[in-house]
């Protein structure tokens, strides 16, 4: 019985102080909302498909020989 005490004394604390950082988080982000101007360089890059298709492509081929399909 007094084990079951303990463990709810630490799970209450533990969701108390997540409920505090949450709520601290929300006031701080309440008090100053910064918005950050996106440089021109990000906002007038193009997407280029050719490359973003190779890059997939080998990330693909790599986690298949980490999980060891070829022989």
């Amino acid at each position: 019985m007094e084990n079951r005490k303990k463990i709810a004394a630490a799970i209450s604390a533990v969701m108390s102080y997540i409920q505090t950082e949450e709520e601290a988080i929300c006031m701080h982000s309440m008090a100053a909302p910064s918005v950050e101007p996106v440089p021109e360089a990000y906002a007038a890059a193009p997407v280029k498909l050719w490359g973003m298709s190779g890059r997939q492509a080998q990330m693909q081929m790599r986690n298949m020989m980490q999980m060891k399909t070829f022989k």
